[in-house]
């Protein structure tokens, strides 16, 4: 138990995704003008990476492992992910037009997303069994939605600040992520 919550943490905070290991960044971008949608995206986020992490880790140990065909990971890591994308895309869109609206392209963007496929990776990398990979991918996701979600809620803020024109829109906001990330630098010797 105490190493799942050391993974947890680690996964979350110290290590964060978006963050510390700058993946993931074209939906962090793009998708945080809004916290509903930033809020609706680090959901959807959440869903499709622990559950890739649960099959990509059955996948790897059960067919991959015992065919010989370990290199095949990453092709069918993407393939596993790619489903679940569209899963999530086709479950949106009966459910909450609005937010299938608002995600707009960002939504099938998580197929491609490099955090998601990273994690896959890290959790053969790292030998973490099936509890261990999900925990992993869970925990990744929460800590991409707290970043997301927190770069939102300060994009909502700088729009009604007197910013410098030189700095309005990328500027500004590629700024905020950078200090974003030197503060969760603070969270390196926790674990």
């Amino acid at each position: 138990m105490k190493e799942l919550i050391i993974i947890a943490i680690s996964s979350a905070l110290v290590n964060n995704v978006v963050l510390s290991q700058f993946l993931g960044l074209c939906p962090f971008l793009g998708v945080s003008k809004k916290v509903e949608t930033a809020g609706g995206m680090g959901g959807a986020v959440i869903f499709v990476l622990t559950i890739a992490s649960a099959f990509t880790s059955v996948i790897y140990k059960f067919v991959l492992v015992n065919t010989g065909l370990e290199y095949m990971q990453t092709i069918v890591f993407i393939l596993v992910i790619a489903a679940l994308v569209q899963f999530v895309e086709m479950f949106l869109k009966k459910t909450s037009p609005s937010l299938y609206q608002a995600l707009g392209v960002y939504l099938p963007l998580i197929t491609t997303n490099c955090a998601v496929l990273g994690v896959a990776l890290t959790n053969v990398q790292k030998s973490y069994n099936i509890l261990s990979g999900i925990v992993n991918g869970f925990a990744t996701a929460v800590g991409f939605t707290i970043a997301i979600v927190i770069m939102a809620g300060i994009r909502e803020k700088i729009e009604y600040n007197d910013v410098s024109p030189s700095f309005k829109g990328s500027p500004i906001v590629l700024i905020t992520a950078g200090l974003m990330a030197i503060a969760f630098f603070g969270f390196a010797g926790l674990i």
